[in-house]
């Protein structure tokens, strides 16, 4: 059943009735959950992927993605009840469907250039089997402009023309590890079209799925731009706490007890520092606006520059800590103990003393009990480290098996770690508040840690067990 353009009732009535056929491209955190969302409310679905072990899995009635709470039952409900199923063949999905969704990645390169190289096949093959009264919507994160600049012309190529088919920007709104909840009932859909019967298309389309409501804006470019301005205005605010728990180090207070009181006026809301800012969504979309706009973006630009250099920052908060303990240890006191240090200085120090630097960073995830290392501020310090200061670094995450962290650095459990210069908390992992330090320190050459997601809560209690302690912004 063709939905573009109808009333709402009969489009609602159309997908509960399974008349409705929607292909989702994308079958990864975000696509595989709404793919099996609308399959439970009566959508017939097909799932598309480009991994064929994805659409196997799917197939069988299995869930390839973990960490998603209630998406086990949802897949094997959906494909039993034969309303999901999966195909690795876009033009297929996209003739058999009468609504296309596209939920695949728009990432950035190394030197911050756009690429969305994977929306744009996606397009190409949904234009292969596009008809009369198709719907096509785009969830994934979009730099403003992208619908009508390039989704438009390339899927008019199938010889019809916008109006003969609707387009709308839909974007997700989801945080992994939450995807069910935050796809139906966590906040509003927000929906732009690339025409008027698009917007009401899309109304109707997520009304039957998503409890809070949905937000209709004035087109598809404002809609892409609300998804990329929520992401911008956290990585500023993180920049913004990053750079005044710099401050707080300096006038030597605490930064977390400032930003506690300080956000109990309404109209403040200082986000919490740390060690780095990473996943697929905060790092990247700053560049959606930076790199396709004349005006200045100074600010934004700023605000990338501070996040990116927390990782050398945490690490060079180490060094400092080393060296100051090194010249107690010697007798050299003074107020100077560790002033001054940095990954050079310590490079031509290392030369200088027997034995490598010893470093154990726990965690490699980007957050806390979510399984993703995409731009993880994690593995920028063990880089540093690393390459700059060719030290022994070790990993554990509890969320990776030994081969995932051996990726990265040499696997170190925790209860078996020994001979250590200094533990870096990189991720707020639950299981880490739990760690044994007095078992940890009778371990370690020198009793050293750096919190860098400000996890110890406690660290004067630390501080008595003999540790060496510095979070981000604590005195």
């Amino acid at each position: 059943m063709k939905i573009y353009g109808r009333a709402r009732e009969e489009i609602i009535k159309g997908v509960k009735s399974g008349r409705v056929s929607i292909a989702v491209f994308g079958l990864g955190k975000i696509g595989l959950p709404l793919s099996t969302i609308f399959a439970n409310k009566g959508a017939s679905v097909i799932g598309v992927d480009i991994n064929e072990e994805i659409v196997h899995e799917i197939n069988k009635g299995r869930n390839p993605i973990e960490g998603e709470p209630g998406l086990n039952e949802l897949v094997e409900r959906a494909v039993s009840a034969r309303r999901l199923k999966a195909t690795t063949d876009g033009r297929y999905a996209a003739r058999k469907a009468d609504v296309m969704i596209i939920v695949v990645p728009t990432l950035i390169d190394d030197k911050k250039n756009i690429d969305i190289s994977a929306i744009e096949d996606v397009c190409g093959s949904i234009a292969a089997g596009l008809e009369r009264g198709d719907f096509v919507i785009t969830e994934s994160t979009l730099p403003p402009g992208t619908t009508k600049k390039v989704i438009i012309p390339i899927l008019e190529r199938s010889g019809l023309k916008l109006g003969e088919f609707g387009v709308a920007h839909c974007p997700e709104r989801v945080s992994s590890g939450r995807a069910i909840e935050d796809i139906t009932r966590a906040y509003p859909k927000i929906v732009g079209g690339a025409d008027e019967k698009s917007t009401e298309t899309a109304k109707a389309l997520y009304s039957v799925i998503n409890e809070k409501g949905v937000i209709a804006v004035s087109d598809a470019t404002t809609a892409e731009a609300v998804k990329v301005f929520e992401g911008v205005y956290r990585d500023v605010n993180i920049a913004l706490a990053n750079q005044l728990a710099i401050v707080c180090e300096e006038l030597g207070i605490d930064a977390l007890e400032a930003f506690k009181v300080a956000n109990t006026q309404p109209f403040c809301h200082i986000h919490a520092p740390g060690c780095g800012v990473g996943g697929h969504c905060i790092p990247v979309y700053p560049y959606f606006i930076i790199k396709i706009v004349n005006c200045d973006t100074s600010m934004l630009e700023i605000a990338r520059m501070i996040n990116e250099d927390m990782p050398r920052r945490t690490v060079e908060k180490l060094l400092k800590i080393l060296d100051a303990h090194r010249m107690l240890e010697k007798g050299e006191e003074g107020e100077e103990a560790g002033e001054g240090m940095n990954v050079g200085t310590v490079r031509e120090k290392e030369k200088e003393e027997e034995g490598k630097l010893r470093v154990l960073v726990l965690g490699l995830t980007f957050r806390g009990d979510v399984k993703e290392t995409r731009f993880s501020p994690s593995l920028e310090i063990i880089r540093i480290l690393r390459d700059e200061l060719n030290a022994e670094v070790f990993a554990y995450d509890p969320l990776l098996s030994r081969e995932e962290v051996e990726e990265f650095a040499t696997y170190m459990h925790p209860e078996k770690a020994h001979d250590l210069d200094a533990v870096v908390i990189a991720t707020d992992h639950k299981s880490f508040k739990e760690i044994d330090w007095d078992a940890f320190g009778e371990r370690m050459r020198h009793k050293i840690v750096i919190d860098g997601r400000n996890l110890i809560e406690k660290a004067e209690e630390l501080r008595k067990k003999g540790f060496k302690y510095a979070g981000i912004g604590r005195i």
